[in-house]
């Protein structure tokens, strides 16, 4: 069996044991993607290389998660520091109605993240190198998103001011942390909280392995407006 074949047979039975059922198209993808990411890894570093072994759950899984949770008038999503292509690849395999933009400012992952979209051919996603906080990036996406996505980069109140200017006049922040969220959740509320409509956390417990989220990950979505 190829590593290809062995990442498929993992995601099926990760999105089986917790009721969620993507075509298999979808999860071909989502393996081709793990494949891509771990041979490119040698080359740059996009995960750690002591979680390759576990990239589905720990990467490629957990970012498909957050497609259960997207509202369902988002259109374009950002996805701020974007690394090795989470969450917005897996995002884009599971939403392909969805546009987005990836976006780092390390030139070697957005080199590699724009290989992946084309050997995936993702015509919905583009990968920019660039600071979201630059003049030119707000100025070239200024109100442009309905969602910004992101796996842990900053702290919350960075986000927000990350996002702020290039969000619409409605939309969504959404984060997966981790650990104790309620002293960085109320530093960004104290600064933000006339544009929060609404935040709500989800615990990411799935089976076999996080079934009381021992991992203790946490979905933070925010609806905001502006």
């Amino acid at each position: 069996m190829d590593q290809q074949e062995r990442y498929l047979r993992e995601l099926k039975k990760l999105f089986w044991e917790n009721s969620y059922n993507p075509d298999i198209y979808q999860l071909e993808r989502l393996a081709h993607f793990a494949e891509l990411i771990t041979k490119k890894n040698d080359e740059v570093n996009l995960i750690s290389r002591k979680d390759v072994e576990n990239i589905i759950e720990n990467h490629i899984f957990i970012s498909a998660l957050m497609s259960e949770y997207l509202p369902n008038k988002s259109n374009k999503f950002l996805d701020i520091g974007t690394g090795g292509g989470f969450p917005g690849i897996p995002l884009a395999i599971m939403k392909p109605l969805m546009r987005g933009v990836l976006v780092d400012s390390t030139g070697k992952k957005i080199e590699a993240v724009k290989e992946f979209i084309d050997k995936l051919k993702l015509g919905n996603i583009v990968a920019e190198n660039d600071r979201v906080e630059s003049d030119e990036f707000k100025e070239k996406y200024a109100g442009k998103f309905d969602l910004v996505v992101s796996r842990a980069t900053v702290p919350l109140i960075i986000l927000f001011r990350y996002s702020i200017p290039l969000i619409k006049d409605k939309a969504y922040i959404m984060a997966i942390k981790g650990g104790d969220l309620e002293e960085e959740f109320n530093t960004a509320k104290m600064k933000y909280n006339s544009y929060i409509k609404k935040s709500t956390i989800f615990e990411l417990a799935y089976k076999p392995n996080n079934a009381k989220n021992e991992k203790g990950k946490k979905l933070v979505v925010l609806e905001l407006n502006k």
